[in-house]
């Protein structure tokens, strides 16, 4: 396994994480590889209580990619409290830009990853 697919997996457990946090009950994810590019769609419930978490989340996982950032602390992904901005953040840096489809109680992401 190369380190471009440990940091997906890193991805997906930390929003796997994330929305287990938010009292999810379904979290469905997939992964497509297509070349260099890496497409991971997750679709998951929240508890409604919980739905100012995604105040910001676009700002973070839109924000400007770092790949040197990415490959320096890409192994912290997972290591924090669900949730934490840092670690929403961090999955910002690793991906080139996600959409989110966001609704009273359910969200769809897709991410998009060159690698």
């Amino acid at each position: 396994m190369t380190h471009e697919e440990k940091k997906t997996a890193k991805i997906v457990e930390e929003l796997t994480m994330f929305f287990f946090a938010l009292e999810a009950s379904y979290i469905d994810t997939r992964i497509e590889k297509k070349g260099s590019n890496v497409t991971i769609y997750l679709e998951a419930d929240f508890h409604p209580s919980y739905a100012d978490k995604f105040s910001h989340l676009d700002h973070y996982l839109n924000g400007q990619k770092n790949d040197g950032m990415g490959d320096i602390y890409w192994e912290l992904a997972g290591s924090g409290d669900p949730g934490e901005s840092s670690q929403l953040l961090l999955i910002g840096m690793m991906i080139d830009r996600a959409e989110i489809e966001l609704g009273t109680d359910r969200v769809k992401l897709t991410m998009y990853r060159s690698i």
